[in-house]
C-alpha cells in the first residue's frame, strides 16, 4: 500500500532580516515597503500583497495542506496578518516560536510538535521555489532533497551570478542519493564535481528522525544549529538516505531590499490563492 503524499509543510520565518533592515539609499521602495523593510520581517514585504502569501500559495497549489509558521516571540505582524487580515480557504496555517535565533536546525526543532510524527516539507520564506520541486518532494517517500540546477538559477533566478557561484552545492552518488551538502566549496572541490552543479536551497522532506538530529549536533563554527549538520547527522548516524530531486527550474530570493524589484517583476501576474 502506498503512503498518502505528505500535506504538512514548516516555512522558516524566524530570520533577524539583518541585511533588509541596512539602508540602502540605490533602492527607491514605496512606503508600505519601507516601513516592512525596516522592521526586517521579510515575508510580509508588500509586494502587490505580502511575499509569504506567494510563497504559501504555491505550497497550496502543490498539494499541500497544513503550514506551520516558525516565528520569532515577538513576530506579532505575521500572526496578525494570518490570523485577522485574511482567511486561508486552501490551507490551514499555524504557528511555532524559535525563542532565540540559534540557526535553522533549532528552527526545525520548533516545528515537532506541528510534525507528529509524520513526514514534512521544510523551506525558507524568503525564497519563492518552483512548484515542480514543492509537488516531486510531496510525492517521494522517506527522506529527500530538491536541487537546483546551476545553469537555471543563472539564467531565471533575480539572484546575482556571483551570489549564485557562492551557494551551496549537493554532492550526489551514483543512485541518486545525497552524499553531502558542501558549504561554500574551494576551486578545487568545485572543479572535482561533475557537471552540471546541483545548488542546495533549503527545500527538504523530512521525516521524525531530523528532530534527533536537531537535538545531537553540535554548533557550528558561527556558534548555529544547522540544518545541513542535521541531515549529515541524519545520513551518517542514523543511517537514513536522502533521495536528490534534480530540478531544472529557478528559485528566488529576497534577502535585502535591492532584490523587491527583481521579485516584484518575476511574480507579476503571479495570482495568489490560499
Amino acid at each position: 500500500m502506498t503512503a498518502s503524499p505528505m500535506e504538512k509543510a514548516v516555512i522558516l520565518a524566524r530570520g533577524l532580516g539583518t541585511r533588509m533592515r541596512r539602508q540602502d539609499e540605490a533602492v527607491r521602495l514605496d512606503e508600505k515597503q519601507a516601513s516592512m523593510a525596516e522592521t526586517g520581517v521579510k515575508a510580509l514585504i508588500p509586494i502587490g500583497r505580502p511575499f509569504l502569501d506567494y510563497v504559501i500559495s504555491a505550497l497550496a497549489d502543490a498539494g499541500y495542506r497544513r503550514i506551520c509558521l516558525v516565528v520569532a516571540p515577538d513576530h506579532d505582524a505575521i500572526r496578525q496578518y494570518y490570523q485577522e487580515q485574511v482567511r486561508p480557504a486552501r490551507v490551514r496555517i499555524e504557528f511555532a516560536v524559535q525563542v532565540a535565533p540559534r540557526g535553522t536546525a533549532d528552527a526545525v526543532a520548533a516545528a515537532e510538535p506541528f510534525a507528529g510524527g509524520e513526514p514534512f516539507l521544510v523551506i525558507n520564506s524568503d525564497n519563492y521555489y518552483p512548484l515542480e520541486a514543492l509537488s516531486q518532494l510531496r510525492d517521494q517517500e522517506g527522506f529527500a532533497t530538491a536541487l537546483f540546477e546551476q545553469e537555471a538559477m543563472f539564467a531565471g533566478s533575480n539572484i546575482s551570478a556571483d551570489r549564485i557561484r557562492q551557494f551551496a552545492v549537493g554532492k550526489v552518488d551514483q543512485d541518486g542519493r545525497l552524499v553531502r551538502i558542501l558549504e561554500k566549496p574551494d576551486p578545487a572541490t568545485l572543479a572535482a564535481l561533475p557537471r552540471p552543479l546541483w545548488l542546495s536551497m533549503n527545500c527538504w522532506r523530512f521525516g521524525p528522525a531530523i528532530f534527533e538530529a536537531c537535538r545531537k549536533i553540535k554548533p557550528s563554527a558561527r556558534g548555529e544549529f544547522e540544518i545541513p549538520d542535521a541531515v549529515q547527522y541524519t545520513i551518517d548516524t542514523l543511517g537514513h538516505s536522502f533521495r536528490a530531486v534534480m530540478v531544472r527550474a529557478p528559485v528566488l530570493d529576497l534577502t535585502s531590499r535591492r532584490d523587491i524589484a527583481s521579485i516584484a517583476e518575476k511574480l507579476e501576474g503571479k495570482e495568489v490563492n490560499l
